[in-house]
């Protein structure tokens, strides 16, 4: 499970508010635009976030990174992974599905456990 995320001063159920707004790194680094939030199947807390980020020629796809120490405020939302890191994370079409198969990679790649239940761990908000 995926915890030690600090919601600045906004609450949880003002997540679809953050939607469409900069995503930091702890440089300071734009790493693209918040675009979802997936919460714990388990525990319905914010689990991971998806960011819009530019790729050649304007294509455009999503990558996740943990909603862990995540810090908002009215004009981004900070996370405590660099930049590089978060940009060669698994990654979606922004019109697209994360496959069950692909779950654990995600987990993976930040060095999370992603348990061993058969049932899916990240759900859309």
């Amino acid at each position: 499970m995926v915890t030690g995320y600090s919601w600045g001063m906004f609450t949880v159920e003002n997540l679809r508010d953050w939607v469409g707004i900069d995503v930091l790194d702890p440089d300071s680094k734009k790493i693209g635009v918040l675009e979802a939030v997936y919460v714990d199947t388990i525990s319905d807390e914010p689990s991971f976030l998806t960011i819009d980020v530019g790729g050649l020629i304007g294509k455009h796809h999503l990558v996740f990174v943990p909603a862990i120490d995540v810090t908002v405020t009215p004009k981004s939302v900070r996370v405590r992974y660099s930049k590089d890191l978060v940009r060669d994370a698994p990654q979606i079409a922004v019109d697209g599905e994360l496959p069950a198969v692909d779950e654990p990679k995600v987990f993976a790649h930040y060095h999370l456990d992603y348990g061993v239940g058969p049932e899916r761990r990240l759900a859309r908000r």
